[in-house]
């Protein structure tokens, strides 16, 4: 036997096989942008929409995996309760399951021509929509030929008897050879990363007649578990939540497995009962004809099973990984904290968490033109808010420092031109909101003046002033508002408050400028009322930019822009 033809057939299927599935992924993703969108804002307190929302996710990205990252990221930045993502982890772990009813389908001998029917419009068709069609035929094409490759290396080995009696060790005909077979089929997804590959490779192994029906589902039960780790991997370094989160994805799976385990041989024999055809049955060619319709319904039975039983405990497994990771234990918890890499998530997905953790940023830059106007407009010194307003101040530095540079790493992803839009336009609008806090941090020195020279200003001045910010902060807060409902901009209400902004700017410069000559208050006085003036100006403009930015951007929420 040639085993070195056996090792570059087999990792040269596994690439096209990857390569197939990550163009899958990516297609139907890009088809499927803004169901997915929708879908995450219909998430409730609900656990049974929870699930849904999470098998729909899971069904157009093609992994579990990506969702479960995903959620692990959306908990960490405080956009998810702990029970919605429990619920949503439930439905990923079913929505992964249709990977194994497209490899089941038996369309290897179809593989060139799906690749052949994709390939020209995806290369050469100015229709966006098209092209991303045609990748998901083509991604098909490659993900059939790679399964099909794969099962040409294994062939030899179903009469190789070193391998036969290695394979027995692992026939999971008692308990303690089926949780070996367990353990190897975690061991081995935690190495490649890939429940989805593994699953492909088990199939491909029990269609050559290598592997028995009941080992290839013991491999799949393992499957589930290993899958788990990368949620694990991606919580390393995130708040708690985040961590109870990726802790519940790893029990649910590993106490399902316990449960199946429990009556295995009768699981078997149910499946045997409710597919046609018996899964070891041999044809002609030494292959197995049933066996990967088999498989795929063992996977989709165990999930749907599994999340059927602990969907009503959903609370208690949310107690039992709060008990298991206690806050007091972790140190202090970051402001925010992008999980994992992003090229390796869903674009929209990246894109949808990147749009919300941006809305966050823009509440603490209100909370800093807030702090400013207090200070300032009380006209008496509050140290603690200028450090608190320095503090924020610092905080939005490196909270849009991590923004672009996780939204530098999205746009290196294969993006649909609507995507590319999105990204630019939350890049801009992450740099004006960090523009905005620090004319908020500059009015605090500004303000310092009054206090360390001691200058005076009369009292119509300083509710011209109070008037003026208190405007400025409305027109953000009516643009920050409109961007987290997203809503459409009223233009002509738009309009109105940009105008009357202008109106009080021009008649506060007219009067302190009147004031100034009669000699109502020095000039130090003056020139700082003029910075401030023209700070709030600057936030004025910037507000303006926020919302051409946002007016600008594709639609990424139900209401559209």
């Amino acid at each position: 036997m040639d085993w070195f033809k056996l090792s570059y057939t087999l990792l040269g299927g596994l690439g096209i096989f990857f390569f197939g599935m990550k163009n899958l992924s990516e297609s139907l993703q890009a088809t499927s942008s803004h169901l997915i969108r929708r879908v995450i804002h219909s998430l409730t307190s609900n656990s049974v929409v929870a699930v849904g929302v999470g098998l729909v996710i899971t069904c157009f990205v093609q992994s579990s995996s990506i969702t479960t990252v995903m959620v692990v990221g959306f908990v960490n930045a405080g956009l998810m309760h702990l029970s919605q993502a429990i619920g949503v982890i439930f439905g990923a772990n079913i929505g992964t399951t249709i990977t194994g009813w497209i490899i089941s389908v038996k369309i290897g001998k179809y593989s060139l021509l799906l690749i052949g029917l994709g390939i020209f419009p995806f290369l050469f068709s100015k229709n966006d929509r098209y092209v991303q069609w045609a990748k998901v035929c083509f991604a098909l094409g490659f993900v059939f030929l790679g399964l099909q490759t794969m099962s040409g290396a294994f062939k030899p080995l179903r009469s190789q008897e070193d391998f036969l009696s290695l394979m027995g060790y692992f026939s999971a005909d008692s308990y303690f050879s089926l949780w070996m077979t367990v353990l190897v089929g975690c061991l081995l997804t935690f190495v490649i990363q890939s429940s989805s590959a593994m699953l492909g490779i088990t199939i491909a192994l029990a269609s050559t007649g290598a592997i028995s029906f009941q080992t290839a589902l013991g491999l799949v039960l393992g499957e589930n578990i290993g899958t788990t780790i990368t949620a694990l991997l991606a919580c390393i370094g995130a708040n708690v939540s985040a961590k109870r989160a990726a802790l519940a994805h790893a029990l649910f799976n590993v106490l399902g497995v316990i449960v199946i385990t429990s009556f295995f041989w009768q699981y078997k024999e149910f499946i045997e009962g409710i597919i046609g055809g018996a899964a070891d049955f041999v044809d002609a060619k030494g292959e197995k004809p049933y066996i990967a319709a088999h498989i795929a319904a063992g996977h989709t039975l165990f999930n749907v099973a599994n999340v059927l039983l602990f969907l009503p405990f959903i609370k208690k497994v949310e107690q039992l990984v709060t008990f298991l990771i206690p806050q007091k234990t972790l140190k202090k918890e970051k402001h925010l904290e992008f999980l994992g890499d992003p090229q390796t998530l869903s674009p929209t997905l990246a894109i949808e968490q990147a749009y919300m953790e941006i809305g966050k940023l823009a509440g603490l830059v209100l909370k800093i033109l807030n702090r400013s106007k207090e200070h300032l407009t009380s006209f008496k010194e509050n140290k603690d808010y200028a450090a608190l307003v320095r503090k924020y101040e610092q905080i939005t530095d490196r909270i849009q420092l991590e923004v672009m540079v996780f939204m530098e790493k999205v746009m290196k992803v294969s993006l649909t031109e609507e995507e590319s839009h999105q990204v630019s336009a939350l890049m801009r609008i992450s740099d004006e909101l960090e523009s905005v806090a620090d004319y908020g941090e500059s009015i605090i020195k500004y303000s310092e003046r009054f206090f360390s020279e001691d200058l005076k200003i009369d009292d119509e001045t300083k509710k011209e002033i109070d008037v003026l910010f208190d405007k400025t902060i409305n027109f953000f807060v009516y643009i920050k508002d409109i961007y987290e409902q997203r809503k459409i901009i009223d233009a002509k209400k738009y309009s109105g408050k940009i105008i009357e902004l202008n109106e009080l700017a021009e008649a506060l410069k007219h009067s302190y400028l009147v004031r100034l000559h009669e000699k109502r208050y020095p000039a130090l006085s003056s020139l700082t009322i003029s910075d401030v003036i023209v700070a709030l100006r600057r936030i004025r403009n910037h507000s303006e930019n926020l919302a051409e930015a946002y007016m600008g951007m594709p639609s990424l929420g139900d209401n559209g822009f």
